[in-house]
């Protein structure tokens, strides 16, 4: 069984210093067709890293070329890797009650609730907030994408479309924004 709109949750305009930050990498771009093949995540406590998580997933499937070649991963990387209904219960456990920060992280939620639904009949109810809606809101950019801001920001784009590097260059982002909006508030007192 398949959540079709499985976000039900509330998308946080608000910059809180307390939140776990997620990334996954996937077999395709359908929730329900394709597969979860790493998932990283970031617990933040008063803007900094505290704890991290990273698991590749063994797909039981052929990873295609594509796919690898964006990535990185490779079946053989996989092969030997703890299935999704292993590594869904840890990662759930991680992120707990938190707030989820993310870029274009739609996207990832509607992977991990897709398979926390088909495999526990559960579903990810954490409240969210999203690195790309922000950078539209606070910038004025031709591109919103991860490595465009990033760069943009001079962060390192290093190991990009990596789950837990993509964190990281969430979470400096996302301080990057968090720094613009609370100096743009501070204007207006």
């Amino acid at each position: 069984m398949t959540t079709e709109n499985p976000i039900k949750r509330e998308f946080i305009i608000d910059f809180p210093s307390d939140y776990t930050v997620i990334d996954i990498e996937t077999t395709g771009l359908s929730a329900i067709k394709n597969d979860i093949i790493e998932i990283s995540a970031l617990k933040i406590r008063n803007d900094e890293i505290t704890e991290k998580f990273s698991s590749l997933i063994n797909p039981q499937i052929h990873i295609n070329s594509f796919i690898s070649q964006l990535t990185g991963i490779t079946d053989e990387m996989v092969e030997k890797a703890p299935l999704i209904t292993e590594v869904l219960p840890l990662f759930t456990k991680f992120v707990a009650d938190d707030c989820i920060l993310g870029h274009n992280v739609n996207f990832d939620i509607k992977f991990i609730c897709d398979k926390l639904k088909k495999h526990f009949n559960q579903d990810l109810k954490n409240n969210y907030t999203d690195t790309m809606k922000l950078a539209k809101k606070y910038y004025k950019f031709p591109s919103n994408k991860l490595s465009y801001l990033a760069e943009k920001f001079g962060i390192s784009t290093q190991g990009h479309h990596r789950a837990l590097n993509d964190c990281i260059m969430t979470f400096e982002i996302y301080k990057k924004i968090k720094q613009t909006a609370t100096s743009e508030q501070l204007s207006i007192l």
